[in-house]
């Protein structure tokens, strides 16, 4: 009974120590960023469909079933995964699967979110408005400071509010 206690005991210890020091470890992993086994790209990463259709599937190649059909030229994804030739992406609402890569392009759109939005002519709460931008509206992304974006959309340029739009991470800063 002595020797299982003991032995008992020595399983604790070492179970204790592997928390403490994987805790620090883990951190430092979740902080750095995650690059695409295929691209070496970071993930996640937004891009746009290239294609005006494109099947969505439910895995990583053609055998598997189309769960349905993106139908939006243009349109801003996310990419959250690799497997080879194939992407795996999602849209606004969260709904996505498999699509190949040859339908996706590096080009950054945006996707105005909530309401009606101004188009801006300076990064401003108060200047002009070049346009109003309704819900739903694609356009796409220039540059972005850390509270506002700079956007061409129907033939109209100028800046938006971040928190207006979907396809532009919070923190991301452009050039």
């Amino acid at each position: 009974m002595g020797a299982c206690l003991q032995w008992f005991r020595m399983v604790l210890v070492v179970l204790c120590a592997g928390a403490f020091f994987a805790g620090p470890l883990q951190a430092q992993q979740a902080s750095a960023p995650t690059l695409g086994p295929e691209t070496n790209l970071p993930l996640p990463r937004f891009v746009s469909l290239k294609a005006s259709e494109s099947n969505v599937r439910r895995g990583p190649s053609l055998s598997h079933r189309i769960d349905w059909v993106f139908k939006r030229r243009n349109m801003p994804l996310q990419v959250i995964a690799e497997y080879g030739h194939w992407r795996r992406v999602i849209d606004r609402d969260g709904q996505g699967g498999w699509v190949h890569y040859t339908m996706l392009s590096g080009a950054r759109t945006v996707v105005i979110e909530g309401e009606a939005t101004p188009l801006r002519a300076r990064p401003e709460p108060d200047a002009l408005e070049n346009a109003i931008l309704e819900p739903g509206v694609v356009a796409r992304l220039g540059e972005c400071n850390p509270d506002w974006c700079q956007l061409n959309a129907g033939g109209y340029r100028g800046w938006v509010p971040k928190a207006q739009l979907w396809g532009v991470f919070p923190a991301e800063i452009r050039d």
